[in-house]
């Protein structure tokens, strides 16, 4: 049975968006009772479809950066299969941020999972992998990121695709790429921030290497992929050829690099940290964040003079090169900090705002759901996860005059598509789909139970 949720979530030009769910803070437990239904007045258009209307894509992928590429082609208004092995599925549904559950799959996978129906295909059975290839006949992308060599050892590979279907869009995502003595290795977004030499940007002398908390290799890596895939279906539209698109990690975070790897390749001048803290190490003072009388503020590097108005200090009135900010970093650093510790934050926004010195305050996750702005965009929105219950997540962050993104469906319940896409996408029967359930070359979500008559 496929249950049927309340109406897409369409977000045109105007960002003219929902107002914020009044539960605004909602135990996991109250989700689960399916306590919070889709509000009457959501701004559901079903008849409005995205730029990429049409367009077919199988999701291999699991884990961050595969189902995020996923997910914003469905956003964009591909029909996304997420195919997912018998039993546990996606990663995800199993390993979510301390098992963090609601509506009964990990925050994790619904963040991840939405605008997609997933099929259960058993790829390590012949019927299995038969039904996996009639699909590919029928698609225009594919994207995975299992480990180098994984895909053709399961007849998957990109070789063995393009002979079922020449027209086939293929994406790899991996670690280190197909080449070079690492490319067997997993890629994983903390491993490959290490690599990246990025720890050593931030913090001050003595300080250990410092990793970001933003999946950054992960999410770019992710966006890598949507940029290869889309400009491969334009280049298709054109030529009729399909291409083997393949992103790796390692060259991702690298690539959010370039400005400090091409000054270091061509000075050997390396981000170095001193002895007072920044926010990075080769961009000059005051980039960085100060402790406040009641929390703490970001400041962006600026005119110095500037800032010498909003803390009435001469010296720094008489700062005027945007190098002086580098060649006194560390006394700058130490003789603004404790200046910020008089004010509260909203008192030094409101004095560096009027003096044209950037900055912003450090919230935490409560703080940011009430930030006007943020409120009055209508970046938290909701996902339909059908019976009129719906989830909380985040708006997609594109906005198309003429073919808006939407939030069309919520993340599907495993195998719940399986007998719909078989029969929509190849036709098969009732009886053939039966017969491929009962043997275990696909699966499907269990109907739910009937209601007894009283």
């Amino acid at each position: 049975m496929i249950v049927t949720g309340p109406p897409m979530v369409v977000f045109p030009p105007s960002i003219d968006q929902p107002s914020p769910l009044t539960h605004n803070r909602i135990s996991n437990t109250y989700w689960q009772e399916g306590k919070l239904k889709q509000p009457a007045d959501s701004p559901g258009q079903p008849g409005t479809t995205g730029a990429l209307d049409g367009i077919t894509v199988l999701d291999c992928t699991q884990m961050l950066a595969g189902p995020l590429a996923g997910l914003r082609l469905g956003d964009l208004g591909a029909d996304v299969l997420k195919i997912e092995a018998p039993g546990a599925g996606e990663f995800n549904r199993t390993h979510g941020f301390e098992d963090i559950t609601a509506v009964g799959e990990m925050t994790t996978f619904l963040a991840l999972n939405r605008n997609k129906r997933s099929v259960v295909i058993d790829l390590k059975k012949p019927e299995g992998l038969a039904v996996m290839h009639d699909l590919v006949r029928q698609a225009d992308v594919l994207i995975q990121n299992f480990r180098v060599g994984t895909a053709d050892r399961i007849g998957i590979g990109y070789d063995r695709l393009h002979e079922i279907n020449p027209r086939l869009i293929y994406c790899a995502i991996t670690g280190y790429g197909s080449k070079g003595p690492y490319r067997t290795r997993a890629g994983q977004d903390l491993i490959l921030q290490g690599y990246s030499g990025s720890m050593r940007s931030v913090g001050k002398i003595g300080d250990p290497p410092l990793p970001s908390a933003l999946w950054a290799a992960d999410v770019m890596s992710g966006y890598q992929a949507v940029i290869g895939v889309l400009a491969a279906l334009q280049a298709r539209g054109k030529s009729g050829q399909c291409q083997y698109i393949e992103v790796d990690m390692l060259s991702a975070v690298l690539d959010a690099q370039l400005q400090e790897l091409v000054t270091y390749l061509n000075s050997g001048r390396q981000p170095t940290r001193m002895k007072e803290a920044s926010a990075h190490a080769l961009i000059p003072a005051p980039y960085g964040v100060y402790e406040t009388r009641d929390g703490w503020l970001t400041m962006a590097m600026c005119h110095l003079p500037d800032l010498g108005e909003a803390l009435d200090d001469d010296w720094l009135r008489t700062l005027t090169r945007y190098n002086d900010g580098a060649v006194h970093r560390d006394e700058i650093y130490a003789r603004i900090r404790p200046r910020f510790a008089q004010r509260t934050t909203a008192e030094w926004l409101e004095i560096l705002d009027r003096c044209g010195v950037w900055a912003g305050p450090v919230y935490d996750y409560p703080q940011l759901e009430r930030d006007p702005h943020v409120v009055a965009t209508g970046i938290f929105t909701h996902q339909p996860q059908g019976d009129g219950v719906t989830v909380r997540t985040l708006r997609p962050p594109l906005v198309m005059s003429q073919t808006p993104l939407s939030i069309r469906r919520g993340a599907p319940p495993l195998g719940a598509h399986t007998a719909e896409v078989l029969a929509e996408k190849l036709g098969y029967d009732a009886k053939r789909v039966n017969q491929l359930i009962a043997g275990g070359a696909v699966g499907a979500a269990p109907a739910p139970p009937k209601e007894e008559a009283v």
